[in-house]
């Protein structure tokens, strides 16, 4: 089962337009306007992931709700933990369109990091709320065995590291 849609706060409501709709071609589909319980009211901006309505992700700008001054919207810094912690991944369809999205990141002025996890491969940038964003494409086949070690996992600390990715590149804006 998928989820619906993920929300989070964000500051720059301008910024997180440009980022999700123009770089990432997620498109602004809904927005909900209303009272906040605690205080104040907010705007839930909804961008479509798919075509038939089945997967946003959404963004609510706040006004005069409390707090909302001092909110951190990066996932991971507000946990305290480093950046690849908390992150949002997205489904690429094949390595082409991971490629075709990391030459629209650099295009628009963002840094990629790309990584063959030897089982998935990914591309990473940021988003304006400080967000590592990754879009990811399984390259192998997970089997029983897989299940089994991680099932393992669950209850040792005692396993070695998985090997290294298979390759790291960096790739500069344009």
């Amino acid at each position: 089962m998928a989820y619906h849609h993920l929300a989070m706060a964000a500051t720059d409501m301008t910024a997180i337009h440009h980022f999700y709709e123009t770089v990432l071609g997620f498109e602004l589909a809904k927005v909900e306007v209303a009272p906040v319980p605690e205080g104040g009211w907010a705007k839930h901006f909804f961008y479509r992931m798919s075509p038939d309505d089945t997967a946003f992700i959404a963004f609510w700008e706040m006004h005069d709700v409390p707090g909302a001054d001092k909110v951190e919207t990066s996932l991971s810094k507000a946990a305290g933990v480093p950046d690849q912690i908390n992150h949002i991944a997205f489904q690429a369809t094949d390595r082409e369109d991971l490629q075709r999205r990391c030459k629209e990141w650099q295009a628009a002025g963002l840094s990629v990091l790309e990584i063959d996890h030897n089982w998935c491969h990914s591309i990473y940038t940021k988003d304006p709320n400080g967000n590592l964003v990754e879009f990811c494409t399984t390259t192998g086949t997970l089997s029983a065995d897989d299940r089994a070690y991680a099932l393992q996992a669950l209850g040792t600390d005692d396993l070695p590291f998985s090997p290294d990715p298979a390759a790291i590149t960096v790739h500069k804006p344009q």
